[in-house]
């Protein structure tokens, strides 16, 4: 009988509760000291920290690969603007009378004419010297050709008339008069004024390609001026 009553005994025994394992951690804790209670509090906190922050920074910051390589000319960049060839900077229209007098026994003859005429000032860039564009650090420098009248023949011969005409005149007589309009064109359209302009009118829209092509720090002048014209950042 006595056997049957510790096999009873053993098998009331409960399994631990919740309870006994928080009383038995409690108890544990109990026997260190404050010490060492005070730190593993730290180490806890500064854990929790660590991975509130890793999961913060994961969301707020931003991770890319920046490409620091150096910009460069290559000989295929200086071709293609070489191929540019003709490139206009300004258009002058204008209009010129141009009178020739004949002297004669019985009275004079006189030959009045009106020429119209559009010069094209600009640049050929295949007039452009070797070396004509070069790098140093980051700064591009460009020598470009001079400023010069891109079509020699800028008459507008069908827009030419008349104005007065007395007395008989010849091919030849109206062939002299063109070229006297010619040169009074010529020496009204390309003065110094009008070609300045015109390099400013280049050196702005060379500027423009050369910072297409991502080039910033660029220097700009041209091969016969007596002063630089240059280009900073922000023209």
């Amino acid at each position: 009988m006595a056997t049957r009553k510790n096999k009873n005994k053993r098998n009331t025994q409960s399994e631990p509760t919740l309870d006994d394992i928080f009383a038995s951690v409690v108890g544990m804790l109990g026997g260190l000291s404050k010490r060492v209670l005070i730190f593993i509090g730290a180490l806890v906190v500064l854990l929790i920290l660590g991975v509130l922050l890793f999961f913060w920074l994961g969301r707020h910051t931003d991770i890319s690969l920046v490409d620091e390589g150096k910009l460069t000319l290559s000989p295929t960049q200086i071709k293609s603007m070489e191929a540019i060839g003709e490139w206009e900077f300004l258009s002058i229209s204008n209009e010129e009378i141009v009178d020739t007098v004949r002297h004669g026994f019985f009275g004079d003859d006189e030959l009045v004419r009106i020429y119209y005429g559009t010069l094209r000032l600009g640049i050929d860039m295949h007039d452009t010297q070797e070396g004509w564009i070069s790098m140093q650090g980051d700064t591009v420098t460009a020598i470009l050709p001079p400023i010069k009248l891109l079509d020699s023949n800028f008459i507008d011969e069908a827009r030419t008339k008349s104005f007065y005409e007395n007395g008989n005149w010849s091919q030849n007589d109206r062939a002299a008069l063109y070229r006297k309009a010619y040169r009074v064109m010529l020496a009204r359209c390309m003065n110094r004024k009008n070609i300045e302009s015109a390099e400013q009118n280049a050196s702005a829209q060379f500027y423009q390609l050369l910072r297409s092509m991502g080039f910033e720090n660029i220097r700009i002048r041209f091969s016969n001026a007596s002063n630089d014209i240059h280009q900073s950042l922000n023209p």
